[in-house]
């Protein structure tokens, strides 16, 4: 119970409202914790319970470091998750912030939860990660202004302050209210001026408004600007929902690629990347299905014409855009990474886990064992990342 404990604490120290947690994986047997009467907005928590919990199998040891050319080669995971239990109280009734899946517990790390802390560092050092670039993943892209502004807010703040406390151990990608385009470029020069920070997670859409609609240009081009990266997750494909049911999770294992592909298809297609040449975009789960399947891209306007638009003239072919958008190395075997090296170049892909939760527990080993040659192994495991953030190598 002292991950549930833990929480509970964390909550009520920061003042917050209400939080759903599920005693078991049914919803109807959700169990209400009312901590500030004034609210009641508690967002509902599937994972945060003890059977979820989740510690490395070699949990207590360290990974022997990669060397190379005499040195040690500093491991940053790009992508690793967090939430912050005031922030998912304000999230609302019935909103499900966090799944069901292992892991779940570990997301929540304020600085004050030191013995989750303790154990989300000791996976590191057992996967051989140096530093984890944390992030959270969007759920108030729906919310009003002064609500989606708070969230924000709690969620940079408890950033920084992990940050401050773990110089070494964590990174991160900020929080911003991309709905609010006027509002997002506010938070952004905010964010940036805190070396903390190295970019914004953005989720592939917002709200089922693609990146690549001109009301979010002014975010891009600020994005550009200052050198930030925009880390984009993925949340399904909602249209998909019904097709999605039944056995597998496919709400995940096809959904989120998915997601992923479409929003990167539309920033290539309707000429983002033409328009800020040097924008930074690191893409999750290996950029979804264009790692495979991107060359499909190049014949698409050639076989159908009338299903493109004359008045968007690419600069280059669509797949030559995949060799400036970054992709973490998330993508489970070592042929399908080797492929994605021949498909994107080693120098755009980066060390991605998906942390806490229990996808690739053996980030190095993965990269190590892919028929690559050491310099672009080393680059994968954390030269790139540590040029991409502008991190001290």
């Amino acid at each position: 119970m002292a991950t549930r404990r833990l929480f509970i604490n964390s909550l009520a120290s920061a003042g917050a409202s209400s939080i759903f947690f599920c005693n078991c994986c049914n919803a109807q047997d959700i169990q209400r914790v009312t901590l500030h009467p004034e609210w009641d907005k508690g967002g509902r928590d599937a994972a945060n319970i003890d059977s979820l919990s989740h510690q490395h199998p070699n949990a207590g040891t360290k990974r022997k470091p990669f060397i190379f050319q005499g040195k040690k080669v500093k491991v940053i995971d790009t992508h690793a998750h967090c939430f912050f239990p005031e922030a998912v109280a304000l999230a609302g009734s019935g909103n499900s912030v966090n799944g069901a899946v292992k892991g779940g517990p570990e997301h929540y790390i304020p600085v004050s939860a030191t013995e989750v802390i303790k154990r989300r560092i000791e996976n590191m050092d057992a996967k051989g990660v140096d530093m984890e670039v944390l992030s959270v993943n969007t759920f108030w892209y729906s919310k009003d202004f002064d609500l989606a502004k708070e969230i924000c807010r709690i969620n940079n703040d408890n950033l920084a302050e992990l940050c401050r406390a773990y110089p070494t151990r964590f990174a991160a990608f900020g929080s911003i209210a991309t709905q609010f385009p006027e509002l997002a470029v506010q938070q952004l020069v905010e964010l940036m001026k805190n070396p903390a920070f190295k970019g914004v997670a953005i989720q592939a859409n917002v709200a089922g408004i693609e990146h690549s609609d001109p009301r979010f240009h002014s975010i891009w081009a600020k994005a550009e600007e200052l050198g930030a990266v925009l880390f984009i997750h993925p949340q399904s494909v909602s249209q998909l929902s019904q097709r999605f049911k039944g056995n597998g999770w496919m709400s995940n294992v096809i959904g989120n690629p998915l997601d992923t592909t479409i929003a990167l298809q539309h920033l290539i297609y309707e000429g983002v990347f033409d328009k800020f040449p040097n924008l930074k975009v690191l893409a999750a789960h290996g950029g979804g299905f264009l790692g495979s399947y991107g060359p499909r891209m190049d014949h698409s306007c050639f076989v159908s014409p009338s299903n493109c638009d004359p008045s968007i003239v690419l600069k280059k072919k669509p797949t030559e855009y995949l060799n400036q958008i970054y992709f973490d190395s998330l993508v489970f075997t070592t042929e399908a990474l080797r492929h994605l090296v021949a498909q994107v170049g080693s120098s755009q892909i980066v060390v991605g886990t998906d942390s806490p939760i229990p996808w690739e527990e053996f980030p190095v080993d993965h990269v190590l064992k892919t028929p690559i040659s050491d310099v672009q192994k080393a680059a994968i495991l954390g030269y790139n990342a540590a040029r991409l953030l502008k991190i001290p190598s």
